[in-house]
């Protein structure tokens, strides 16, 4: 099975992973790697986003560790459409999370419009922080949480222990 799915991935966090785990689960997996043009176009807000080749590197190491523990094959290709690669020929399965579902039911409209047939779209729940909200990129950003999701001293209104 071939599996696609697709994301700005800065930075990657155990969310991203509960995705990649499910795809390799599934198949040999393709993911959309949002161009430096397309990324914050897909954003609410005005974040900075790494560069292209950086997070393409980081997400390459991460992806290898699945691709080895499953036995997988697995490609990194840009994006510059919000629609991006799974709506090409090819492709069994679409992975996404709850609030990316929506895209993906539109991707295979575009597919069936395009005479292909639509994609199983498996959609990955959200992986929750300590503090029992949603684990984002946009929350590590601001420090809230690191990418596991555990509080940051900075986040919990106390001052990080003293050295000594």
């Amino acid at each position: 099975m071939r599996v696609a799915l697709g994301g700005t991935f800065d930075p990657v966090h155990d969310g991203h992973r509960a995705l990649f785990e499910r795809a390799f689960e599934l198949g040999d997996v393709t993911v959309g790697l949002t161009s430096d043009e397309l990324a914050p176009m897909l954003r609410d807000d005005d974040r900075y986003v790494r560069p292209f080749a950086e997070r393409e590197a980081d997400l390459e190491t991460e992806l290898a560790r699945y691709a080895d523990e499953y036995d997988r094959e697995f490609e990194v290709r840009r994006l510059d459409e919000p629609t991006g690669i799974a709506t090409e020929p090819g492709f069994d399965a679409l992975v996404v999370s709850p609030e990316t579902e929506t895209g993906g039911k539109r991707i295979n409209e575009i597919r069936r419009d395009d005479g292909l047939a639509p994609l199983d779209i498996e959609v990955v729940d959200h992986v929750y922080a300590d503090d029992g909200e949603i684990i984002s990129s946009t929350r590590i950003v601001r420090g809230e949480i690191d990418e596991y999701g555990d509080l940051t001293p900075d986040s919990t209104g106390r001052d990080a222990p003293a050295d000594g």
